[in-house]
């Protein structure tokens, strides 16, 4: 249900956002929006660190009560209504087929490290995400109402802009999620003091977007420049998280305030971009396609770089193959004098799994921004090249 209401949010917020704001003022909006995402983004780990000291681990979904109904509020007080007079067909079978490939995807590369890449428990489901989703590209190329339209895919800014937006939520949210158990399995931090130290990557976001610098640099440099600055800057604070944050929380801290300038100058060029190659009566399926590549980058940054740390631990501690996690490999352990430094070897091997998968995920958003710097200049290029002939005509 959850699931349901943030897909029917972040869809129509980022398609109401194009159909009022001009091509002049709409980077400057998409700024604001990703800000207000950032600062969720920002209190979701504190509130909940909060909540799980004091009450019921339950109670950490009911902070979205009040959050709703200020929302609903605001919806009927403020938003203006916007709708195609002929609307699309909901697309069930390619949203089915969506979810069913991509969970058996995901479910092949967390099993992986546990299975072994080679076994079955890994091969089949992995053979059945491919087909089920080369089954989707299918339907969705030859249906007249498709929930991801394949023709988008042959504008080269629209495909750099999404390869982009992929790999920077799959270096942040895989990033994080790793992060967080540095924090307190080898540095020792509570819950609360955990999601207190990983809010400098939203603040940082925040403030940068809040002063316009994306939009400014865009309109100076450009977008392919300015997507290549802000993903090497991401890629560069995941690298300072991996390499200095194994002496403490502050060199965690410089890389996520790197990450977070990253963040701030890719993500509401990359999103502009996306929208800006959408025809304007197809903004909510473009919002769609944003949101939904955004969530997959999501899931598969903690599954990839996950199976990452699973492997490089299981690798370095073969003792603790099978243990759920690094408190499960701990408790393992047999009381004696050779426990402390049995214990002290499995959380150092465990922070060199999460170094390796943190470099893992730098290399992956680099490669991402330099190729969708690339795939958006050649864009450029063509699109003059277009206007000139016109022009020439």
């Amino acid at each position: 249900g959850m699931g349901v209401g943030g897909a029917l949010l972040i869809t129509t917020t980022l398609a109401v956002i194009v159909q009022i704001f001009d091509d002049q003022e709409r980077i400057k909006a998409i700024a604001l929006w990703s800000t207000v995402n950032s600062l969720g983004f920002a209190a979701g780990p504190v509130l909940g660190g909060a909540v799980l000291d004091h009450f019921w681990w339950g109670a950490i979904f009911l902070i979205n009560i009040p959050v709703v109904v200020l929302g609903l509020l605001a919806v009927f007080a403020l938003v203006p209504e916007s709708r195609s007079r002929q609307g699309d067909r909901p697309d069930l079978l390619g949203a089915l087929l969506s979810v069913i490939g991509m969970t058996a995807v995901v479910y092949a590369i967390i099993s992986g490290p546990d299975h072994g890449w080679t076994s079955a428990q890994v091969l089949l489901p992995a053979a059945v995400g491919v087909l089920v989703l080369g089954a989707f590209v299918a339907w969705e190329s030859h249906i007249p109402y498709p929930m991801l339209d394949m023709h988008f895919f042959r504008n080269q800014r629209f495909v750099g802009a999404v390869a982009g937006a992929v790999l920077v939520a799959f270096g942040m949210t895989g990033s994080l999620f790793l992060l967080t158990q540095h924090l307190q399995f080898v540095l020792g931090y509570g819950p609360l003091d955990a999601g207190l130290r990983t809010a400098p990557l939203a603040v940082t976001v925040v403030a940068l977007n809040l002063t316009g610098l994306g939009p400014w640099l865009a309109g100076k440099m450009g977008t392919p420049v300015t997507i290549a600055v802000g993903m090497s800057l991401v890629a560069a604070g995941l690298a300072a998280i991996a390499v200095l944050g194994a002496g403490g929380y502050h060199g965690m801290l410089v890389g996520l305030v790197v990450m977070g300038a990253g963040v701030a100058l890719s993500m509401p060029v990359m999103a502009n971009a996306i929208m800006s190659a959408i025809p304007p009566e197809k903004a909510g399926v473009g919002a769609g396609v944003n949101g939904t590549l955004a969530e997959f980058g999501n899931g598969l940054g903690v599954a990839v770089l996950g199976a990452v740390l699973n492997s490089r631990f299981a690798a370095l501690v073969p003792a603790a193959v099978g243990a759920s996690s690094l408190p499960a490999a701990l408790a393992a352990v047999e009381p004696g004098p050779g426990g402390d430094a049995e214990r002290a070897g499995i959380s150092d091997a465990f922070a060199r799994g999460l170094e390796t998968s943190q470099l893992v995920g730098a290399a992956a958003v680099l490669a991402g921004g330099l190729l969708a710097a690339l795939l958006l200049r050649r864009a450029e290029r063509v699109e003059r090249q277009g206007v000139s002939r016109t022009s020439e005509a």
